[in-house]
């Protein structure tokens, strides 16, 4: 008789020795206006941090991430001893139905690590033109500490792997903190961004430059303007005779 296998576990952070000490933990995940990506992303490059692991389920999508020609985990971890920080970064949007599987991992195995807090990233989809930076906190405490630095989200909710992670360092006694940079939709906003690094320099003192992501917001901001002027022409030029007909 075959011995019976051991059930793949649903997510497994596979890790190289951190070395770390009660880090602060990030995670950068897609999500309203792209701001945990952006964010994590530029993090990682302008600390120069290591990648030290990665995420994995096989709850993922089946596909491999590609960089230069070497083949990445869709979900990476990173890390700063300088900075004491540790940054889980995803290249894939995490579908809602695994959100609390893929979140709950993470706090499990980040609580091995003590960690002095976990960052949640995210968008906050408003109308308004001020791109303000919003925190909520798992403890008062926390709360405290972001008082007079981020706007208090005073009522609302926060989805996917964020508001999972904030509600598994409430369960577990692990100081949580999400930060949400106001944007006014799905389509990334690196201005968004922009205020939420400087709201982390401000409370961890991380003080990273901003420069080349102001320049780069130009960019971006510039191809999204005229990837919407092409549109506005294209659905200029369409004629109603050129719509299908129904009914």
């Amino acid at each position: 008789m075959m011995p019976e296998r051991a059930e793949e576990p649903f997510v497994q952070v596979i890790a190289d020795h951190i070395e770390s000490k009660n880090p602060i933990i990030l995670g950068g995940f897609p999500g309203m206006g792209l701001v945990g990506n952006i964010v994590g992303q530029y993090l990682i490059e302008q600390l120069d941090m290591k990648p030290c692991g990665r995420v994995d389920s096989k709850l993922f999508p089946p596909i491999a991430i590609l960089y230069g020609g070497l083949v990445k985990g869709p979900v990476r971890i990173y890390e700063s001893v300088e900075k004491n920080l540790i940054v889980i970064f995803s290249d894939i949007p995490i579908d809602p139905i695994i959100s609390r599987e893929i979140g709950g991992g993470i706090v499990r195995w980040a609580k091995e690590l003590q960690p002095r807090e976990i960052i949640s990233l995210a968008g906050l989809a408003t109308t308004g033109e001020e791109h303000k930076v919003f925190g909520a906190a798992t403890t008062q405490e926390g709360l405290d500490r972001i008082k007079g630095t981020l706007e208090i989200f005073e009522m609302g909710t926060i989805t996917g792997v964020p508001g999972v992670i904030m509600n598994e360092c409430m369960n577990h006694g692990i100081d949580g903190i999400c930060i949400l940079g106001e944007t006014r939709g799905p389509s990334p906003d690196p201005r968004a961004s922009i205020e939420v690094v400087k709201a982390m320099n401000r409370l961890y003192g991380f003080n990273v430059d901003i420069k080349l992501m102001e320049e780069q917001a130009e960019e971006i901001e510039k191809v999204l303007h005229k990837l919407s002027e092409q549109i506005g022409e294209a659905e200029a030029r369409q004629s109603p005779k050129d719509l299908p007909m129904y009914g």
